[in-house]
């Protein structure tokens, strides 16, 4: 019996472990943390062995194969071990394609993955495909297939699921944009972050589709040396598209199959630039797999936003309170800012991952009144926006952040969280940030 190990007792590792317990594999799950009190009763369930607060490095050096969780980086010595060891070291993505024959749609990007994501689920729901959306977004791609095989999966992918990728074949890739992310990962050189972004279309053919932002110059240039073998469809809000998706006359115009697909941006469900641009992605996806025009138009303009992206959460005394907890990079809060109509009190902060927030100081100059910097380190924060903005304010904690947001904004005014940084610092993650922002709306 071939032997597994599961490293990370996450929402990916447990899904693995069930997956390759079916498939009789003799699995350990390994967490250097604690595993919690639900996790541990499926794994005695399934009769999977698990250690926590720990890594048995001499029983782990073992393993046939070893699955890894996206949240541990590739430089730990244990996982060089491994490696030197010869033995493959792979992500839960890598591991749970090799035991379906569904059709695979990937979609990475900086930003908008989960949004467009979303979408695409939506739309296939909507034409009644059985469809299961997985992966970054929360759900265990693994853990879907040890519980139902799927005819679709639609997988958000996030660069460290791609790093552990190496014979998954998606046939339809989807990448809406690169921008500086995660560089404390990639030893703080962009291009090894743009590689890793490019591994979805690693494995492509001629029989599949690369659905692309054909406006993002580090896309572009990429293209020029790393060519995909797949049909490629690029979308873009400036450029005329022969195959893909263009804008003519505030028009969406998605052009598959040699028939055209048209809606006015104005009856998009999701509104901003950034929204057309997932809209595009999701829209041209549709058509790849021949959903009627219909189906698509109809779930571009009733598909409901997503928790804690861009969500409105309450409007207090004339202040509206939004949640953008999910910006946990620069680029993602660039396009928070610039969907705002109104004057912003800020909200950010939180674990820095190398941001240069120099692209921010325009939109920030003229757009936020007030910032309430979220963190324990908010020195860069402050020396990055101290000469555009008048009032810097620091606070410890979520609910601090909120009231003097509620002290510093006026009637007709917005108040955005909307980070630029990871959660890590003070929060466990991205979802509980918004949830006890909300939290902290709510009982204003």
């Amino acid at each position: 019996m071939k032997k597994l190990v599961v490293l990370g007792a996450g929402e990916s590792g447990i899904g693995v472990a069930k997956l390759a317990a079916k498939k009789g594999w003799q699995v350990l799950v390994s967490d250097k943390g604690t595993i919690s009190k639900e996790n541990k009763e499926v794994l005695i369930n399934i009769g999977v062995k698990f250690e926590e607060d720990k890594h048995s490095e001499t029983e782990i050096l073992q393993a046939d194969s070893v699955v890894k969780s996206p949240g541990i980086p590739d430089h730990i010595p244990l996982i060089k071990s491994l490696k030197q060891k010869g033995i493959e070291v792979i992500s839960e993505i890598e591991f749970a394609a090799r035991y379906t024959n569904a059709k695979l749609i990937g979609i990475t990007g900086s930003n908008g993955k989960t949004t467009t994501a979303s979408l695409c689920y939506h739309i296939l729901k909507n034409a009644n495909y059985n469809v299961a959306l997985v992966g970054n977004i929360g759900k265990s791609f693994a853990g879907s297939i040890a519980e139902k095989e799927h005819e679709y999966y639609v997988i958000e992918l996030s660069s460290f699921q791609l790093d552990g990728m190496f014979k998954t074949r998606l046939h339809v890739a989807i990448l809406m944009n690169i921008t500086e992310d995660h560089l404390d990962r990639y030893e703080y050189k962009f291009q090894n972050y743009i590689n890793s972004k490019f591994r979805i279309i690693q494995n492509q053919t001629e029989e599949d589709a690369f659905v692309f932002c054909s406006d993002d110059e580090v896309i572009t240039k990429e293209l020029l040396t790393n060519e995909s073998k797949a049909v490629q469809f690029p979308f873009s809000l400036t450029k005329p598209q022969k195959k893909g998706a263009e804008i003519i006359s505030n028009h969406i115009n998605i052009n598959v199959h040699q028939t055209v697909l048209t809606m006015s941006i104005q009856n998009l469900a999701l509104q901003g630039k950034h929204n057309i641009y997932n809209s595009m992605a999701s829209g041209i996806t549709g058509r790849i797999l021949d959903i009627r025009k219909e189906v698509i138009r109809d779930s571009l303009t009733d598909f409901q936003s997503l928790e804690h992206r861009l969500e409105h959460v309450v409007t207090v005394s004339g202040i509206d309170y939004i949640n953008d907890s999910k910006a946990t990079n620069i680029n993602s809060t660039w396009f928070a800012l610039e969907t705002m109509q109104s004057s912003i009190v800020w909200i950010v902060g939180g674990v820095d991952k190398g941001n240069d927030y120099s692209t921010l100081l325009p939109i920030v100059k003229q757009k936020v009144k007030t910032i309430i910097c979220l963190g324990l380190d908010n020195e860069k924060i402050k020396e990055a926006f101290g000469d555009v903005v008048d009032t810097i304010i620091e606070s410890k904690s979520m609910s601090e952040a909120v009231a003097y947001a509620y002290q510093s904004a006026s009637k007709g005014e917005s108040v955005l969280l909307s980070p630029a940084c990871a959660s890590f610092d003070l929060f466990d993650n991205y979802e509980d940030r918004g949830r006890q922002f909300k939290e902290s709306v709510r009982s204003l």
